[in-house]
């Protein structure tokens, strides 16, 4: 990481030395993009990484559960929903289930009031997976976090609300 971190500050400072004249530059907000993106391609390799010794189950396979997971009680879904929410085609989430039916870890179901209506709900087994790796990945981020305090996680936290309520 002190690699990237020095990646960071060289390019800062060349935009800076670039720049040195415009007041358009301002050295802060370019530090602090760039060093974002860093931390989140950081974490997406540590991701990347945890599920490539899983023989049967992918990282698809999981941000699909994930989305299942997270939908309103009671947990189902429908497969256009689940492609909406993991931002795939409708194409490709049927492939993800077919492969998530299989490994016995979702099961499909014809909506009893719609019998057009196929409903995708987890099983023990698909719940017991994303438990496993859900908090498996968040021991990565808070290993990823774990040079700030706890202050410092409240503060970054309110900063980054606060940037996010003005994008609204």
């Amino acid at each position: 990481m002190t690699e990237a971190r020095d990646q960071v500050d060289d390019h800062v400072a060349r935009w800076a030395v670039f720049w040195h004249d415009n007041p358009a530059f301002v050295p802060e907000v370019e530090g602090a993009l760039v060093r974002m993106g860093q931390i989140l391609r950081h974490m997406r390799r540590a991701d990347a990484v945890a599920f490539a010794d899983a023989e049967d189950f992918t990282q698809e396979d999981y941000r699909t559960l994930h989305a299942l997971m997270v939908q309103p009680y009671p947990i189902e879904a429908s497969p256009a929903q689940l492609a909406d929410a993991t931002h795939v085609t409708r194409a490709a989430m049927t492939r993800r289930l077919d492969r998530l039916v299989a490994a016995g870890l979702v099961h499909r179901e014809v909506d009893a009031t719609d019998r057009r209506r196929i409903i995708i709900r987890p099983t023990t087994e698909g719940r017991a997976a994303w438990n496993r790796y859900i908090f498996e990945g968040m021991a990565r981020d808070q290993q990823l976090l774990a040079a700030l305090s706890p202050d410092e996680l409240l503060q970054l936290n309110a900063l980054l609300r606060k940037v996010m309520v003005a994008l609204d």
